[in-house]
């Protein structure tokens, strides 16, 4: 045994499934290693991509995603996806090849301080320079990964350590970290605080955020809601904690959000805030919450709590614990008859008319209510980032959190795809919709050969606007449409280029078409590209939708 198998051995006592990765001379002993155990190993095009696919897999499966690349240059291009899954907690064990260690502060081959590169955006990280550290590090790595809150955790192996000879002694390597503690249940005093303000407000919302989709308590606040009857609302990562058909939810908020949960934001008289970072996406007027005291903000971080607003009453604790405590301390308490019932006729008033005209082009949000209701949201769903994610959260269906994957934190092109690639391999009952845009989809296309390869079918629903669709809107708005470098009218022919990995496509360019487009891209099992033309003077929401077609 060496280092490598010792590695192996901890990953799979570890429930591991599948490494995605790609190769190099630094970790070539793991990937040996790797072919000789239980296993899959997952090629990417890009080691970028095998950490969004590990990310996408870990977040449909609930565990954390793994991958792997080698030193220097490989382990740097992991970066990007690292910092992706850091800023949506998403855990996830990186596995880095190293020079050497007698190399190690030479500036040798491909020698790259990668553990001091990801220091600001990994939960933790490992230079393993003994063969006896091995099992105890990777065990370790995978409880900081998948425990309180969630993130990525790196491993950076030197090549002689995974060569080195290894005789198994039999001990446990138990888990003991010291200053790591996890949290569970919040102080009672602060859950009476908060039941408290709760009774005596008259207009409450809750504000949902990933945290609770981390925590897997969307069952648990499903019930506090229907016991109690507040009105939800939802930042991005939230979305899917309530469906979004439930009747008790009005929507994303945050600049790209619904008028209608924007609203509600402001009318409240007490926002209980639950798992989220109440990031500037989200919330743009933190000066007006803090003032107005009426935040509570319930998180498992408490680096969190007043990090970007100063809440009222702050809570510390496990969602799904302080959900539990909360609705005891609650007893029967129901929210106002008259704010819910003032809310809902302020989501009917509020709701956008979408254009089903035909026009030449299609309208996306259409197109996403019809994907919606024709595959019954049965469907993993990834975006990229841009137009694209915000038309999909705004319009499509999300039934459970855990089926909408995408880069709320970071906004990560590039990560749609690859995100799929994962999702499907994590799971084969529901099929996986990769929603892109015609930029995005060029930091992405090298990994449709790793679909191929591994027989993973995505379908691909490609927005064609021959343009980077949301900076293009910013200079719209914001610089009096000068619009520079925003025009990629440079092709290519997306048909053919898919064409030639064999995978079959289809084009819509009218609303009446909608439908039998959808049903030809979900019909069998296979990967299919569906092009849809939309105009480049599209906005993302509804409000300039006039003016801008007017330009057009």
């Amino acid at each position: 045994m060496n280092g490598a198998d010792l590695a192996v051995k901890a990953l799979e006592a570890n429930g591991v499934k599948v490494v995605f990765g790609y190769p190099g001379a630094a970790n070539a002993p793991f990937i040996d290693s790797v072919s000789h155990s239980s296993i899959e190993y997952v090629l990417s095009r890009n080691e970028q991509g095998a950490a969004h696919m590990a990310s996408g897999y870990g977040r449909v499966n609930r565990v954390a995603g793994v991958c792997t690349a080698t030193s220097g240059p490989g382990a740097t291009n992991l970066i990007t996806a690292i910092a992706t899954a850091y800023m949506d907690s998403i855990p996830m064990v990186a596995i880095t090849g190293q020079v050497k260690r007698e190399l190690i502060g030479k500036d040798a081959f491909q020698e790259v301080d990668i553990t001091g590169a990801t220091l600001p955006f990994t939960k933790h990280s490992y230079l393993v320079n003994d063969v006896k550290d091995i099992t105890r590090v990777v065990n370790e790595a995978f409880h900081i990964a998948t425990t309180g809150r969630p993130g990525p955790v790196l491993i950076d192996f030197p090549m002689d350590v995974l060569k080195a000879p290894y005789e198994e002694d039999g001990e446990e390597n138990e888990i003991n970290l010291r200053g790591y503690k996890l949290l569970g249940k919040a102080n009672e005093t602060q859950i009476k605080k908060v039941a408290q303000a709760l009774k005596k407000a008259k207009k409450p919302v809750i504000l949902a955020g990933g945290g609770i989709a981390l925590a897997n308590a969307q069952e648990i606040i499903r019930d506090f809601v229907k016991d109690t009857e507040i009105p939800v609302i939802a930042t991005m990562m939230g979305l899917g904690v309530l469906p979004t058909d439930d009747k008790k939810f009005y929507g994303m908020i945050g600049s790209h959000g619904t008028k209608c949960a924007n609203m509600m934001l402001n009318r409240s008289d007490l926002v209980i805030a639950m798992g989220t970072r109440l990031g500037d996406r989200s919330v743009a007027n933190a000066e007006g919450l803090e003032k107005s005291k009426k935040l509570v903000h319930i998180d498992i971080d408490p680096a969190e709590i007043g990090k970007n607003m100063q809440p009222y009453i702050p809570v510390v604790g496990d969602i799904k614990d302080v959900a539990v405590q909360l609705k005891s301390a609650l007893g029967d308490y129901k929210a106002n008859a008259e704010w819910c019932d003032e809310v809902d006729k302020l989501r009917k008033d509020t709701a956008p008319e979408i254009s089903k005209e035909d026009n030449g082009f299609v309208n996306p949000r259409y197109f996403l209510e019809r994907l919606s209701e024709l595959t019954k949201s049965e469907a993993y769903i990834t975006t990229e980032v841009g137009q694209n994610q915000l038309w999909t959260a705004n319009h499509y269906t999300i039934k459970e959190p855990n089926r909408f994957l995408t880069s709320g934190g970071f906004g990560t092109m590039g990560y749609g795809l690859p995100a799929a690639i994962g999702a499907s391999r994590a799971q084969s009952e529901l099929p996986v919709i990769a929603v892109m845009g015609d930029g995005s989809f060029q930091m992405d296309l090298p990994e449709l050969g790793t679909m191929q390869q591994y027989d993973i079918p995505v379908k691909m629903v490609l927005f064609k606007n021959d343009r980077l669709g949301m900076v293009h809107e910013h200079q719209y708005l914001f610089y009096g449409s000068n619009y520079q470098m925003v025009d990629i009218t440079g092709g290519p022919d997306f048909a053919k280029l898919v064409d030639a990995y064999g995978i079959r496509s289809g084009r819509v360019s009218e609303n009446s078409k909608v439908d039998d487009a959808i049903k030809e891209m979900m019909d069998g099992r296979e990967s299919y590209l569906l092009i849809v033309d939309v105009s480049p003077y599209e906005p993302t929401g509804n409000a300039l939708n006039e003016s801008r077609m007017k330009e057009a």
